[in-house]
């Protein structure tokens, strides 16, 4: 009997310790990727002004392009130091409001109306309501989120609809697009802090990895998930399930 429990006993502390390594493993990988997206703007400009300085006769062109150059990187760093730091303060945020998903949706729809309109998509919201105990600020950033990247990688001309749905324990917020879609062995990482399916793309579009990272970090305060419900050429469609009380 003793030596079962003495097994039992290693067995669960291996488990233990396994989980520990794995979470320093998580935690030193996301310093580390984490660094690289700010120490790239940093190296970026720093290399334009040492050219720049190297010109001993700059035009005016020359200015305007390095200034142009800065400000870009400059808001690209502000960007991600804001979505690092929204993502330590998660776990103190209060989660008191009584939120109505279906008016926060609403809300997310007119405040991206003016993004969709310049690659011409239509957004829609379909009948249905639902409301839930959280924080009103994180759960409209979520929700956000996922709109602006159906309209941001969707085509041009293309649709976004926002559905809300609810059973006795959870509400979910249905996006549905209809862009290129997402790989099958991409679904999971998606929402992983950095990961992104076209590089080059993201960074043209400002991404840095992070938005969808957020979102499942908001849901899982929310004692929910976030995750790809079906995705093919014909578009893609991402569940935010939230717990209602």
């Amino acid at each position: 009997q003793s030596s079962i429990e003495i097994e039992q006993l290693t067995n669960a502390f291996n488990e233990m310790l396994e989980r520990l390594s794995n979470t320093f493993a998580a935690q030193r990988q996301f310093s580390a990727n984490a660094a690289h997206e700010l120490r790239t703007p940093l190296a970026v400009m720093r290399t334009k002004l040492e050219v720049f300085e190297k010109n001993k006769k700059p035009s005016d062109t020359d200015y305007q392009e390095t200034v142009n150059m800065i400000r870009m990187q400059t808001s690209r760093l502000s960007h991600v130091i804001d979505i690092l730091l929204e993502m330590t303060d998660l776990q103190s945020a209060q989660k008191q409001d009584h939120i109505s998903l279906a008016d926060m949706a609403e809300e997310v729809i007119c405040d991206l109306t003016a993004l969709a309109d310049k690659k011409d998509i239509t957004i829609s919201q379909n009948p249905g309501t639902a409301e839930i105990i959280g924080n009103d600020t994180l759960v409209y950033r979520a929700i956000y989120n996922l709109v602006e990247n159906a309209i941001k990688y969707n085509n041009t001309g293309g649709k976004v609809t926002v559905s809300i749905k609810e059973d006795s324990e959870y509400a979910s917020v249905i996006i549905r697009d209809n862009g290129p879609g997402i790989k099958q062995e991409d679904w999971q990482h998606i929402f992983e802090p950095f990961f992104r399916i076209d590089k080059s793309r993201s960074r043209d579009m400002g991404g840095a990895g992070l938005g969808l990272a957020l979102v499942k970090e908001i849901a899982r305060q929310h004692g929910g998930d976030v995750y790809v419900v079906q995705s093919s050429k014909n578009g893609t469609e991402i569940a935010l399930k939230l717990r209602r009380k």
